[in-house]
C-alpha cells in the first residue's frame, strides 16, 4: 500500500471562498490521494469545494447544517468505504468553538494496494497559547486527546492507519508525546519542530500533526508556506496554517 496524503487547516475567515478555490486548483494539479481539511465550517464553502475540487469525487464529512460538524472534510481520489464522526465531550471554559462539536472524522479508503484508515481531527484551541498543566485550555485539550486515544486503540493494530489534523498542541510538548505513546502512533515528522503556523499571524509552533500506525513508513514535510495569487490578482497566504504532506508506504494490504 502506498498513499500520498495532506493535512491542512484552511482558515474559515478572510476571503475563504477565494482561498478554497486556489487550494482546489493546487489539489487538482497534485497527486495527493487523500486530503484532510479543517475549518471548512460553512455549508456554502463545503458545496463550493465539492464543485471546485473536481479530481476528488469521494468526500466525507459529518452533518453540514447549520455548520459543518467539527469543520472537518476529507477528500479522496479513491472510494471511501466507511465513515463516521465522533464528537469530543464538551469541556470548560464556555467558548464559541463548542458550537462546532469538534471531534474526529474516521474514514476507510480503498486504495489500489489495500485499505487505509484515515482519521481527521481538530482539537480545541488554546486561547492562552501556553500549555502549563493548570491552564484551563490545556486541560480541555488533554481531555480530548484522551478520548481520541481511546478511539484509536479500538482500531486493530494491523490496520494501516494515519491520523492527521490540527492538534493545537505543539509537537514537542508533553501532551503530544504522551498521546503518541498511549496510541502507539509514530510522528511522521520525527519530532521536527518547524512551525506549521504562519509566524506572520502568531508564533505558535508545530501544532499540525501527522501520525502513522505500526507497519507504515512515512516521509513528511511542511508545505504551503508561500503566498498564492487569487483569481482577482490579490496575493495572499492560503491560510494562517501551513500544510503537511506525507508519503506513506506499507508492506501489508487488506
Amino acid at each position: 500500500m502506498k498513499a500520498h496524503v495532506l493535512t491542512f487547516n484552511t482558515l474559515f475567515q478572510g476571503r475563504s471562498r477565494a482561498r478554497l478555490g486556489a487550494l482546489a486548483k493546487i489539489l487538482d494539479d497534485s497527486d495527493f490521494d487523500v486530503v484532510c481539511l479543517q475549518e471548512v465550517i460553512s455549508p456554502l464553502n463545503l458545496a463550493f469545494l465539492r464543485r471546485a475540487a473536481k479530481s476528488y469525487p469521494h468526500i466525507a464529512h459529518a452533518a453540514a447544517f447549520p455548520v459543518v460538524r467539527g469543520g472537518l472534510v476529507t477528500l479522496s481520489r479513491h472510494p471511501i468505504v466507511r465513515r463516521h464522526y465522533r464528537a469530543f465531550t464538551p469541556t470548560r471554559p464556555a467558548r464559541p468553538e463548542l458550537l462546532l462539536r469538534k471531534g474526529a472524522l474516521f474514514t476507510r479508503v480503498r486504495l489500489p494496494g489495500g485499505h487505509l484508515t484515515v482519521v481527521n481531527t481538530h482539537l480545541s484551541a488554546n486561547m492562552d497559547m501556553h500549555w502549563s498543566p493548570s491552564n484551563v485550555y490545556t486541560r480541555a485539550e488533554e481531555s480530548e486527546l484522551g478520548e481520541l486515544a481511546a478511539l484509536i486503540r479500538r482500531i486493530p493494530r494491523a490496520e494501516p492507519l494515519v491520523l492527521m489534523g490540527d492538534f493545537n498542541v505543539p509537537r514537542d510538548y508533553r501532551l503530544f508525546k504522551e498521546f503518541a505513546a498511549a496510541t502507539g502512533l509514530r510522528d511522521a515528522l520525527d519530532g521536527d519542530t518547524e512551525t506549521t503556523f504562519n509566524p506572520d499571524y502568531a508564533a505558535i509552533g508545530p501544532i499540525d500533526q501527522v501520525l502513522v500506525g505500526s507497519g507504515i513508513e512515512a516521509t513528511a514535510r511542511v508545505v504551503f508556506k508561500d503566498p498564492v495569487q487569487l483569481p482577482d490578482g490579490e496575493t495572499t497566504y492560503l491560510s494562517d496554517h501551513y500544510g503537511i504532506e506525507a508519503t506513506l508506504t506499507s508492506s501489508t494490504g487488506n
